[in-house]
């Protein structure tokens, strides 16, 4: 086995922000491979069971993935929801996902958020209907950043009327209101091209920690790991996994949000970023562990 192991992030070092699909072939044939080789790899996110099954574990099988984790020792696991949910992915492909009932919503405040999105937004953004655990709404693909940026904060603010007006105890920038038992249990967390509405319970090192679980019950971990996001709340994977004793760094491919000071190496890809960024860490890795 290689000392190494790998958490991903999905949107920006895998799959496009703006397309939302995997773009870079090289990004599906170098995970093959590691897959292969024995490296144990991680798809720790935000989206749904749903979006990581179509956009990224069937690309992957039809490069070989199957075959590929039916190899002694491979291993992959995809942690999706920010925690809420989680499946294996094996030779057979992704199973069935599990569910966190005890970090989702009421159906009454999923309904009236989908019914608020329809009725004053749909023309910049739509309702995320594969998502189990959290609430999360994505910018349309045909309305360019600026004007999405604009629309975002307008239905953030209207998300948090009509839910705290429903009970739910939420979270957002500096307002903050408590549920009925005095409780704030869920936040509003903007990313570029989504809002998610979810459990303060939910975050990147919480999936850090589902992965471990699960590779840890099927062999030894490696001492050396990376993790690859676009967002500062990525770094939490790499908290986790450095909190948790082994070696780490985490591969930064949006340093213009801010790199974070960390005691583990933070990793840039000269000017490259998202999934280029991403192609060139996967590439890097290929051609160090010498696979062919």
């Amino acid at each position: 086995m290689h000392n190494l192991g790998l958490l991903f992030d999905v949107d920006g070092p895998i799959a496009s922000p703006v397309t939302r699909t995997i773009n870079v072939r090289s990004i599906v044939t170098d995970l093959v491979a590691m897959a292969a080789a024995g490296v144990p790899i991680a798809f720790i996110t935000g989206r749904s069971g749903d979006f990581i099954r179509n956009q990224v574990v069937e690309p992957l099988c039809d490069a070989g993935l199957g075959e590929a984790l039916e190899k002694q020792g491979a291993r992959m696991f995809g942690v999706f929801e920010k925690g809420g949910a989680w499946a294996a992915i094996t030779g057979a492909g992704m199973g069935e996902v599990t569910v966190d009932e005890s970090v989702a919503f009421s159906p009454e405040a999923v309904d009236a958020v989908r019914a608020l999105v329809r009725e004053r937004f749909a023309d910049t953004m739509f309702f995320d209907e594969t998502k189990r655990a959290m609430i999360s709404v994505e910018q349309r693909t045909d309305v360019d950043a600026e004007t999405y940026k604009e629309a975002q904060p307008r239905f953030e603010s209207a998300a948090f009327d009509l839910l705290t007006g429903l009970g739910v105890g939420l979270r957002y920038g500096e307002r903050s209101t408590p549920d009925a038992s005095g409780a704030v249990p869920f936040r509003v967390d903007p990313t570029i091209i989504s809002t998610d509405i979810e459990s303060v319970l939910l975050d990147k090192d919480r999936g850090a920690q589902r992965a471990f679980e699960y590779f840890a019950e099927r062999g030894p971990l490696p001492r050396r790991w990376r993790s690859v996001g676009d967002s500062r709340s990525d770094y939490k994977m790499a908290d986790y996994v450095h909190d948790a004793g082994f070696e780490v760094a985490h591969v930064d491919v949006r340093p213009a949000d801010g790199v974070l000071d960390r005691p583990y190496d933070v990793i840039t890809i000269g000017d490259r970023i998202h999934d280029e960024a991403g192609a060139e860490f996967l590439a890097h890795w290929r051609r160090e562990l010498e696979l062919e």
